[in-house]
């Protein structure tokens, strides 16, 4: 894990590329029902403005809550892992309900069925907190934590 603000960015960014390309090709993925080229492009074309939401977020309003959260609700006695985990799903959970609303308003702007709003909404939080969790907590956490510390061993990156 991070361990100074610098370091936190540097996670943020490498972290908020993988859940945000994934969870976006997952969403196109359901929306078209088969997974081709275009629903590939069309994650890649989208994943500028959704990267910058779900960066801005994070660094902004979702992170330092979740950690104040998490660390509530932890005892002092807790290892590592336990850390980990609980960070990582109180930083989940707060980022799939935004991010199901950026999603939900980018259908919306298409159709502009705006009634429809909290019926989308809902189904997205649904269906993306059954995928980010699992993904964050056995894929893109480790992955990430991993590529991260071979890039920048600890003492690399000074507060």
């Amino acid at each position: 894990m991070p361990r100074n603000k610098r370091e936190s960015f540097v996670y943020t960014i490498m972290m908020c590329f993988v859940m945000v390309f994934w969870m976006s090709l997952y969403n196109i993925y359901l929306h078209a029902g088969t997974f081709t080229l275009e629903v590939l492009e069309t994650a890649w074309v989208g994943l500028p403005l959704g990267y910058l939401c779900a960066l801005l977020l994070d660094w902004f309003v979702v992170s330092t809550p979740a950690k104040n959260f998490a660390f509530k609700i932890l005892p002092d006695s807790a290892g590592p892992v336990r850390k980990v985990l609980t960070i990582s799903c109180c930083m989940v959970l707060p980022m799939v309900f935004f991010m199901s609303l950026y999603g939900a308003v980018e259908v919306l702007s298409h159709t502009q069925n705006w009634d429809q709003l909290f019926i989308i909404l809902g189904t997205n939080i649904l269906k993306n907190i059954v995928m980010a969790i699992p993904f964050q907590l056995f894929i893109a956490g480790p992955l990430v934590r991993k590529v991260f510390r071979t890039i920048f061993p600890v003492g690399t990156i000074l507060a």
